[in-house]
C-alpha cells in the first residue's frame, strides 16, 4: 500500500535516520568541534561550531534543490534561523542560569551588537526584494526584483566575508571575557580546559560525521512529501519545525554544553552564527 509504504518508510527514518543524527552529531559533531575548540580558541570555534553545525541544514538544502522541492529549502532555511535565535538560544541561557544560579553569566557586548546588526542586514536583503515584487513598484516586471535580488546576495557575501575576516583578526581583542580573571582564579575550569583528543583527530572526525549526515540526509528528504500525506502533516511544519529541529541538533547540544560550562560567548557564537551564517550565506548562495 502505498500510504503505509511512504509512512512505514518516515517512521523508520524517525526511529533509525533522526536519532542516529542526533546521537552522531550531539555525541559526535558536539565532542568534536568543542574539542576543537580548545585549539582555535572562542571565535573560530564559535564559527567551526556553526559551520560544521549548519552542514545539515546545507546538505537537506542541497538534496531538496536538487528534487525541485524549492518551497521545502525556503521554509527549512527560515526554520533554522528562527530555531537557533529562539529555541537554541533560549535553552542555553536557560539551562546556563539552572547550573549557575549565584552567578551572573557574562558576555561580549560589543560582538552581540555586531551580530544582531548583521541579522538585520540580512532581513532588510530578503525583504526588500519581496516588497519591490509585491507592491508591483518596479519599472521593468520581472526584472527589477531579480536584478535587486542578486544585487542583495552579492553584497550579503561580501558583507559575511568581512565579518569573518574581521573575526579572525580581532580574536584576541574581541572576545575577552569580562570575568576573565576571576574564572582564572578560582581554578573552577581547570580540568575542563584539557582537551582529550588532538587537533587532527577533531578534524577528521567532523569529516567523517558530515560524510555521514550527507547520506542520511538524502534518505530524509526522500522521505518529506510521502509522509506528510500518510501522516496528515503539512510540508510547510515538517520543513519549518521538523527539519530545523533535526538540523539544529548539534547547535543545540554545543550551546546548551558551553552555557553551562559558563562559556556563553561560545554559545552565542554558535547560536547567533549560526543563524547568521544561515542568513547571509546559506540563503543566497
Amino acid at each position: 500500500m502505498p500510504g503505509f509504504s511512504s509512512r512505514l518508510e518516515i517512521e523508520t527514518g524517525s526511529i533509525e535516520g533522526k536519532p542516529i543524527m542526533e546521537e552522531e552529531e550531539e555525541e559526535g559533531l558536539s565532542v568534536s568541534k568543542r574539542q576543537l575548540a580548545f585549539y582555535t580558541g572562542p571565535t573560530v570555534g564559535g564559527l567551526l561550531n556553526a559551520t560544521f553545525g549548519n552542514a545539515t541544514e546545507l546538505i537537506i538544502s542541497m538534496y531538496a534543490m536538487n528534487h525541485g522541492m524549492l518551497r521545502v529549502v525556503q521554509q527549512s532555511l527560515l526554520g533554522s534561523i528562527l530555531s537557533n535565535m529562539l529555541l537554541v538560544l533560549g535553552c542555553a541561557f536557560f539551562c546556563g542560569g539552572i547550573v549557575h544560579p549565584n552567578k551572573q553569566q557574562v558576555f561580549n557586548k560589543s560582538n552581540a551588537v555586531m551580530s544582531s546588526g548583521l541579522l538585520l542586514m540580512a532581513v532588510m536583503g530578503l525583504l526588500f526584494p519581496a516588497v519591490l515584487y509585491f507592491t508591483h513598484t518596479e519599472l521593468h516586471v520581472g526584472t527589477s526584483e531579480l536584478a535587486l535580488s542578486r544585487f542583495s546576495s552579492c553584497i550579503m557575501l561580501i558583507a559575511y566575508g568581512g565579518y569573518i575576516f574581521f573575526q579572525l583578526m580581532n580574536q584576541k581583542n574581541s572576545y575577552t571575557p569580562i570575568n576573565e580573571e576571576t574564572s582564572l582564579d578560582d581554578g573552577s575550569l581547570d580540568d575542563e580546559e584539557s582537551p582529550d583528543i588532538s587537533k587532527y583527530e577533531s578534524i577528521i572526525w567532523l569529516s567523517i560525521l558530515t560524510v555521514t549526515i550527507s547520506v542520511l540526509s538524502e534518505y530524509l528528504v526522500n522521505t518529506i512529501e510521502g509522509a506528510s500525506v500518510a501522516m496528515n502533516i503539512p510540508v510547510a511544519f515538517v520543513s519549518v519545525i521538523l527539519l530545523p529541529i533535526v538540523g539544529n541538533a548539534a547547535e543545540h547540544a554545543s550551546a546548551i554544553i558551553f552555557a553551562v560550562k559558563d562559556k556563553l560567548d561560545i554559545s552565542l557564537g554558535v547560536a547567533v552564527g549560526s543563524s547568521t551564517q544561515i542568513s547571509m550565506f546559506a540563503v543566497y548562495y
